[in-house]
């Protein structure tokens, strides 16, 4: 294991008490890769909340990772609604077609029972553990636990003792109405990937990137202890790695896996007493990993001291590292992310904006926004910072401001900045139809979850394109004033004013969607309007998509048959007002809205009612 020590500051300023930031970098190179054989659990929502698309494209998604499997690897499939089923009980993968079939017989309905999915996944993974394969559960769902153990802290904390039992976790939330601080703690505490996918097609690329990285694992289990040397402390860890401090001032680190032949990142803030001029230890840096050589596990571990120089002024002038100070920005920017979450959930939206827009202005200050990847986090930071201000941190937007600060913190910039609501702002811009009045045209698109902007006119490099975050939306294009090249010519800014263009008879990508989110409702409104509906379940119109509708499923209870809510955000429990005749076991049905009846404990089918197609 080679480990790196890069400070920010090279030389720090002799008799001087300060703060300094470190950047530790970990890596296993592997010369020779011998991929490790997988022990996989697919864990698949199927409460009545995947139906229709959704569920589609997750079976699509699954297959084409079964497809990528080798026959060496293990997999179990698990699926749960009130139910927990088990498709596919811990077998090579020898016959990918036959799961394949079993995967595209799954079918939706009921409520969501994570803690049982997931805990079956577990226990088939334990049935088949040994230390030289990667043994791990994905556990994808679209909502909310509100079936069997439903208490986050519950679940969490078995996450991290699963891990500790060599079994990690990835999570996988799917759309708007997952609980994202659930299954990012789970991952985090379990040593696990947590990915948002944040439309169905999304979803075959995120299964893909998490079989990269399981089968790119080079070490797994590398905890590191950090013992501080004299009066040095540690004031902050830039890592979303879990920490466990001790009573005699050192701190334990547990970083997880680590790649083929890529660094893992830990950024350090400490707090530095006065030195004189010379060499100086600061910290005792000991690790412990499980390394893959030559087809097996070794345990390694090994001690690595971290010195600096203090020294004069000239000196420290003159060192410094740019690629230090961007890898510890973006490890800072993912810290606040979370941090400005955390403000906004407690009401305190002024401290949230004030602490984005701080580091708005520290990345400038500091001319880190001459660098694109910084100024693509400049624009997402004050697109937030402005949503807060305004109280619409909404389901989306949290979801995605959650997301891209843990993979910040992980280190994991290609998954980093991902986002693709549509503020309002991008509806609120004037809209011309002819682009020769002057110009440059410009046209949004998504590569890899993030919102990217191309210049569209001609006599133009193939540059990016610095743009304000609120006002992308996918597929629009954009008439600016003007495009001037940043200070070292590898990006453009987009300057003055800037318009919507929408040519004739073209389709406004913006028609029809609603402005600052997307997605239906969840209040249930208290005026009770009775279903129209036909007579018989033969008459009803059938659909395939649940679109804005609300999904409603009968199940029997003891002898008679009653309508409950699947649909994330409503109480499953309550009784339903829903026509007597229409009604059969385990059917779902798309209705357009659900109503508070009167007692304010019951819920009333209104509008139209469809029968959904599976």
């Amino acid at each position: 294991m080679q480990i790196t020590q890069q400070p920010a500051q090279a030389v720090l300023l002799e008799n001087t008490a300060d703060t300094t930031r470190l950047l530790l970098s970990f890596r296993e190179d592997v010369p020779n890769p011998h991929r490790q054989p997988l022990n996989v659990a697919l864990v698949m929502d199927r409460s009545g909340s995947m139906a229709g698309v959704p569920l589609r494209y997750a079976q699509q998604a699954a297959a084409n990772f079964v497809d990528r499997l080798a026959p060496e690897d293990r997999l179990s499939i698990v699926v749960y609604d009130d139910h927990v089923d088990t498709l596919l009980d811990a077998q090579l993968v020898t016959d990918k077609e036959a799961i394949k079939r079993i995967i595209s017989g799954i079918r939706a309905g009921g409520l969501t029972n994570l803690s049982g999915g997931w805990l079956r996944g577990c226990e088939l993974v334990a049935a088949h553990r040994r230390d030289d394969q990667v043994n791990r559960v994905l556990l994808l769902t679209d909502g909310q636990a509100n079936a069997g153990i439903t208490q986050p802290k519950v679940l969490i904390s078995t996450a991290a003792k699963k891990a500790e039992e060599g079994i990690s976790t990835t999570t996988l939330g799917f759309g708007e109405y997952f609980e994202e601080d659930l299954l990012i703690g789970m991952a985090r505490a379990a040593g696990g990937n947590f990915y948002f996918i944040q439309s169905p097609d999304d979803a075959a690329d995120v299964f893909g990137a998490e079989l990269d990285s399981l089968k790119a694992v080079a070490a797994q289990n590398l905890t590191v202890t950090l013992a501080p040397v004299g009066d040095v402390k540690i004031e902050d860890v830039l890592s979303l790695a879990r920490t466990e401090p001790s009573a005699n001032g050192q701190l334990a680190v547990r970083l997880g896996d680590v790649f083929e032949n890529e660094d893992k990142l830990l950024g350090l803030q400490l707090r530095i007493p006065a030195l004189k001029p010379g060499p100086h230890p600061l910290l005792t840096v000991s690790y412990r990993a499980d390394v893959i050589r030559n087809g097996a596990v070794e345990a390694v571990s090994g001690d690595y001291t971290v010195q600096v120089t203090a020294g004069p002024i000239e000196a420290v002038a003159a060192a410094t590292d740019s690629r230090v100070t961007l890898d510890l920005a973006l490890l800072r920017i993912g810290r606040d992310k979370e941090r400005a979450v955390d403000l906004a959930d407690e009401g305190k939206y002024a401290e949230a904006e004030v602490l984005l827009r701080q580091v708005v202005a520290d990345l400038t200050a500091a001319g880190l926004h001459e660098h694109f990847e910084i100024a693509e986090e400049i624009d997402q930071l004050t697109h937030y910072a402005e949503r807060i201000t305004r109280r619409h941190l909404d389901n989306a937007s949290r979801k995605e401001l959650r997301d891209q600060a843990f993979q910040g913190r992980q280190g994991r910039q290609a998954l980093g900045g991902r986002g693709v609501s549509v503020d309002a702002a991008a509806y609120a811009l004037p809209v011309v139809s002819d682009a020769t009045a002057g110009g440059v045209e410009l046209q949004c698109f998504r590569e890899g979850g993030k919102l990217r902007m191309k210049v569209v006119s001609p006599g133009y490099a193939d540059l990016n394109v610095q743009f304000p975050r609120d006002l992308r939306a996918e597929g629009a294009h954009y008439l600016v004033e003007s495009l001037e090249p940043s200070a070292d010519g590898s990006f453009y800014r987009a300057k003055g004013t800037i318009q919507r263009l929408v040519r004739p008879g073209e389709t406004d990508p913006l028609a029809g969607r609603q402005p600052g989110g997307s997605g239906r409702s969840r209040a249930a409104a208290t005026t009770a309007h009775v279903a129209r509906t036909p007579k018989t379940l033969a008459d009803l119109q059938e659909t395939d998509t649940v679109g804005n509708g609300i999904l409603v499923q009968v199940v029997k209870d003891k002898s008679k048959l009653r309508a409950r809510v699947v649909s994330d955000g409503y109480e499953p429990d309550w009784n339903m007002r829903f026509p007597r005749d229409i009604r059969q076991e385990n059917t779902l049905y798309v209705v357009d809205h659900v109503n508070t009846a009167p007692d304010g404990k019951s819920y009333i089918a209104s509008g139209d009612i469809k029968r959904l197609k599976q």
